[in-house]
């Protein structure tokens, strides 16, 4: 049985007025970011019954915040789609308050569950546990955004980054049981254990991205 897709009106709407926006962020919150979490929402739409329009909606909009400050990137990203008046074509006011509220929700640091099976699903889409995703976006936000420092300095972001986010103590949680990241973050805890293993990766990537720019 073939997997529901979104309308076809909403979805020529976000990728001509809403995606290319995203053409402007940051090399780690790019067009390529959001394509994978759209397709990875979806896939969670399919596997738990969720609605399809409002999954790739609040999908697409989740990181829109990125157009002002990162650290409440989620709280501007959930005021941008609920004053985005022209969602009103295809969604209620409960459904602009659910996925707003998804959106608050989706941040890898937030203290407590997402409100909602949507918050859940973005919050696991956004996640990017496969490790040479992580790492790679790892390396590509602090080269964009902290262009000043040495490649020592780079290092001791990424491990610290690592180790408060993705360690067995780190943050970073998963909703939603079963899910394809619970063995990503056993492949990405593995290597964040062995310093040797992770400095290897540090070194791979940055040679990589600074030879990119």
């Amino acid at each position: 049985m073939p997997k529901p897709q979104p309308s076809l009106d909403l979805m020529e709407f976000i990728e001509t007025q809403i995606l290319p926006q995203y053409a402007a962020f940051d090399r780690a919150h790019n067009l390529e970011h959001v394509t994978r979490v759209i397709r990875r929402s979806l896939e969670l739409a399919a596997r738990t019954g969720a609605d399809t329009d409002m999954v790739y909606t609040i999908a697409a909009y989740h990181d829109m915040g990125m157009s002002g400050p990162r650290a409440v990137h989620h709280i501007t990203g959930g005021k941008i789609l609920a004053s985005d008046a022209r969602l009103r074509r295809w969604f209620s006011d409960e459904k602009i308050k659910i996925m707003k509220e998804a959106i608050e929700d989706h941040r890898a640091s937030a203290s407590r569950a997402p409100r909602s099976l949507y918050g859940k699903i973005v919050a696991e889409a956004d996640r990017d546990i496969v490790p040479e995703q992580v790492f790679r976006r790892t390396v590509q936000y602090g080269l964009s955004n902290y262009s000043e420092l040495s490649k020592e300095q780079h290092w001791q972001r990424f491990r610290e980054h690592m180790d408060q986010k993705y360690s067995a103590h780190g943050y970073i949680r998963l909703w939603i049981p079963g899910s394809p990241n619970e063995e990503k973050l056993k492949e990405l805890r593995a290597i964040i254990a062995d310093e040797q293993a992770l400095r290897q990766q540090f070194e791979r990537l940055y040679a990589e991205e600074t030879t990119a720019q």
